[in-house]
């Protein structure tokens, strides 16, 4: 949508940018900022004072969203045997192995996330360059990697979501539709802050959470008070 048009100046006007709102007032406010006919999507962007040039500042992880994020997850899973079975019971949408790969050098990528069980990485390493490039790649440390499939794909499938932080120290994530109302927006947004909160880094220096901004996927930016989201996970 044109940033100039009628109804993007209206759901503008409605936001003051000097402000920094509450979490709480902030998923208020965000279905007065909708523009579009469809159900937009609502997302966050978090940046932090970190320098993800070096590893042990960077910032990954994955979050179970309390309310999901009101997107279907086609899911991948690279197994053989019994965990394939298991893969297929859990609710998997492809389940596969050598074939599976085979299938993605062809140029099969209709998934939205992978789940590879540890004996698969040799054979999933070979995608690396499709997979990677796309953020689909199954990884250990956000629990992608793993002979516990149905737990990742149920996971996957209720809304988890994936984030890592980019160059420039900004997280961006999904945090639901616009239609979930301000309540469920809260709840999945505080779950994800919260996790982002414990993931500082100990080599991070000064102040962490720098800024917080929410906004749907035609709207403007509400920009929200990262002290007031610190001070309710402040030790009591």
């Amino acid at each position: 949508m044109p940033k100039h048009g009628k109804k993007y100046r209206e759901a503008l006007a409605k936001v003051d940018k000097a402000k920094r709102y509450t979490v709480a007032e902030a998923c208020a406010l965000l279905p007065e900022t909708k523009t579009a006919k469809f159900d937009e999507s609502v997302d966050v962007a978090v940046r932090l004072g970190v320098n993800p040039k070096y590893a042990d500042q960077m910032v990954r992880g994955a979050v179970v969203m309390p309310h999901g994020t009101g997107k279907g997850v086609r899911v991948a899973v690279f197994a053989k045997g019994d965990k394939a079975k298991e893969a297929e019971g859990a609710g998997a949408d492809v389940v596969g192995a050598e074939d599976l790969v085979e299938k993605i050098q062809g140029g099969f990528l209709d998934f939205d996330a992978t789940v590879a069980t540890p004996d698969m990485m040799g054979m999933v390493g070979k995608l690396g360059r499709i997979l990677g490039t796309r953020g689909l790649m199954p990884n250990p440390k956000v629990g992608t990697v793993t002979f516990d499939v149905t737990k990742a794909v149920r996971e996957l499938k209720a809304g988890r979501v994936e984030f890592r932080v980019e160059k420039a120290g900004i997280v961006h994530a999904p945090v639901g539709r616009i239609s979930f109302g301000a309540d469920k927006l809260r709840e999945n947004l505080m779950a994800l802050l919260e996790l982002l909160i414990k993931l500082k880094p100990a080599t991070a220096k000064g102040v962490y959470m720098k800024s917080v901004a929410v906004s749907t996927t035609m709207g403007p930016s509400i920009r929200i008070d990262p002290a007031e989201v610190l001070a309710q996970f402040a030790p009591k």
